[in-house]
């Protein structure tokens, strides 16, 4: 269903943004965009708070992006009655807590991936905005690429055959350099997992979303960086640090596993993020009894099919995605004109407020997060045992 969206006839929905670092500002500029793409919304987001404990970031993002106030204490966010939304980018060890909190005060969420620190986090917050009735969106955003959705209904409309096998590769140097600042996300306590929370959570749900629930695996995980100097001031994203205590690195930078799916189906799903050489190599190869599906974020808008019937020495073809491909159409107007990261965002957004507005769930959700999570749970206690796991569904 299409809202008619106009100025006038657009209800204006109060949001704040908890956690300013890159991902917070990623969430600011996709609200601010959302409107240019999709005018259909029957919602207006305005930007009331910004919630960031680092002395002043709140103030430049306020200066940068126009929110209504700053705050240092996210449970103001919670209090304020003229938010009805709340993107939430802050570490992993907060997820819950605020998630929690702030479905419980009546806010709608968008929250990133992983949703807390464990499978009993991710639930939490699941049940939480379940229990209060609001809206709850998961950034699972690579499963937004148009090609991505493409790749979906090709398979599941039986083009390629009955799905095989696939390869999921999540592969980054973000973390390669030695001087990489021991930050939250190497450390249990606030980051949790490493890599799997990280990039393996995103190849989980690209697996689900494009094949189905996961029944078993088995893992392997390693640290091949394993110190790591503490910070001496704030940091956002991937900072350097040298002069610092040096500290120990206490999560995984690696992991490689076997999966088998509920349909017959077998898997390879690797993730590191210390491969040097490596930028955001992520991708997948799905195949199938009559042919075959290739997707490379680097080349986003391209699509790899294979499909036909000779089988053996089939062609490979590749398709630029256009209008009537996902939600290209929003963003221009013919093929092979590139998309970008944050575009995946904006698209995030869109049915997030869409989500809001028509009180249905769109996209990723928190049972989609609750899901991933046991995955990742699995392939944890599978590292540790050396042998194969069953998946529980949540």
């Amino acid at each position: 269903m299409e809202n008619e969206g106009s100025g006038a006839a657009r209800r204006p929905l109060g949001v704040a943004v908890v956690g300013f670092g890159w991902m917070g500002r990623v969430h600011t500029q996709a609200y601010a965009r959302v409107l240019h793409h999709f005018p259909q919304l029957a919602v207006r987001p305005e930007l009331v708070t910004v919630a960031e404990e680092v002395p002043g970031r709140a103030e430049e993002a306020a200066a940068q992006f126009g929110f209504a106030r700053t705050a240092r204490d996210w449970r103001e966010v919670a209090a304020d009655p003229r938010v009805h939304a709340v993107s939430i980018t802050a570490p992993n060890f907060l997820h819950r807590e605020i998630g929690v909190a702030m479905a419980e005060a009546g806010k709608h969420i968008w929250i990133e991936k992983p949703v807390g620190l464990t499978l009993e986090d991710a639930r939490a917050v699941s049940d939480a905005v379940t229990k209060a009735g609001v809206q709850g969106t998961v950034g699972f955003n690579y499963r937004n690429a148009p090609a991505v959705e493409t790749a979906r209904e090709l398979i599941a409309s039986g083009e390629i055959g009955t799905v095989t096998h696939v390869r999921i590769r999540l592969f980054s140097d973000y973390a390669a350099h030695p001087h990489g600042a021991l930050t939250w996300r190497y450390e249990r306590e606030r980051g949790g997992s490493g890599v799997l929370g990280d990039l393996a959570s995103h190849g989980v749900d690209l697996a689900r979303f494009l094949l189905g629930d996961i029944a078993s695996l088995t893992a392997d995980t390693a640290v091949f960086v394993p110190e790591r100097a503490r910070p001496t001031g704030a940091t956002a994203g991937h900072t350097l640090a040298t002069g610092g205590e040096p500290g120990p690195v206490e999560n995984e930078d690696y992991v490689s596993c076997l999966l088998r799916f509920a349909s017959g189906a077998r898997g390879v799903l690797e993730a590191c993020r210390v491969s040097v050489g490596e930028q955001n190599n992520y991708g997948f190869e799905v195949h199938g009894t009559r042919g075959a599906v290739f997707w490379d974020f680097r080349r986003m808008n391209e699509l790899g099919v294979s499909r036909g019937t000779s089988y053996q020495d089939q062609p490979l073809t590749t398709v630029h995605v256009g209008p009537g491909h996902g939600e290209y159409g929003a963003f221009q107007p013919g093929a092979a004109t590139s998309m970008g990261y944050d575009d995946l965002k904006v698209i995030e957004a869109y049915r997030f407020l869409r989500s809001i507005a028509e009180e249905t769930p769109y996209g990723a959700t928190l049972p989609d997060a609750v899901h991933s999570a046991a995955v990742l749970e699995a392939m944890a206690a599978s590292a540790e045992s050396r042998a194969w796991v069953d998946v529980p569904t949540p």
